[in-house]
């Protein structure tokens, strides 16, 4: 792979995890750069949104703890 295209896909993938952290998504990197990547296969974003709502509201919630957390829970 190109460098330069490397750079400029890590750095896009922070600017949107940095957004995503803003908007309280509880997205982690991981997760966030598969949405990316089905997004650019062509996958409907609205459909993928729906999809992680669904796994989320199936799944139990995060345990809570006092420190400030980056990464969200798995999706299964």
């Amino acid at each position: 792979m190109d460098p330069n295209a490397a750079r400029v896909g890590r750095e896009s993938l922070e600017l949107a995890f940095h957004m995503s952290k803003i908007l309280e998504t509880g997205l982690d990197r991981h997760t966030l750069s598969i949405l990316i990547a089905l997004c650019e296969m062509g996958l409907n974003p609205e459909s993928l949104a729906a999809v992680v709502k669904e796994l989320r509201r199936d799944s139990p919630p995060p345990p809570s703890s006092s420190s400030s957390q980056e990464t969200a829970a798995p999706i299964p």
